[in-house]
This record gives structure tokens, C-alpha cells and sequence, in this order.
């Protein structure tokens, strides 16, 4: 898997395509809030510095699971 950092809501987002062979639990969707089943492939985001920490640390506990089309489509929505 290569990670890559793309802009999102004014802030760096670390971004990775996940395939359905690794997808092998449930997630909810922030863009659509349906459930992304086992197996299916999609882009997993977090902020490449957490926004209450300090300089440095990472966002991993922010991360999400998206589905593949609300990652594409969420500048969109806002």
C-alpha cells in the first residue's frame, strides 16, 4: 500500500487506498454514514499532524474509512 497526502478541510490528510482482500472488518462511512462491509476496497484518511497535540504528532486516532466515491466526492459536500 503507498500512502500519499492530499488537502482536506484546510489541512494535510495522509491518504490510503485499502483493497478488499485487507478490508477484513466493518467501518461507518463519515461521507454518507452507511456501513463499508468486509472485503470491499476503500481510501482510509487522517490528519498528517493531530489538531490538540503538539507539533509533531500524528492524526492516527483520527483516521476514517471512506468509501471509495465519498472520499472522491467530499470537497463536494462542503
Amino acid at each position: 500500500m503507498t500512502d500519499r497526502v492530499e488537502l482536506y478541510g484546510g489541512e494535510e490528510h495522509v491518504v490510503r487506498r485499502v483493497t478488499g482482500s485487507a478490508a477484513t472488518k466493518p467501518y461507518r462511512c463519515p461521507g454518507c454514514q452507511q456501513v463499508i462491509r468486509p472485503a470491499t476496497p476503500h481510501t482510509v484518511a487522517w490528519p498528517v499532524l493531530h489538531a490538540t497535540f503538539a507539533s509533531g504528532a500524528t492524526g492516527l486516532d483520527e483516521r476514517r474509512h471512506w468509501h471509495n466515491a465519498c472520499w472522491a466526492a467530499r470537497e463536494h459536500r462542503r
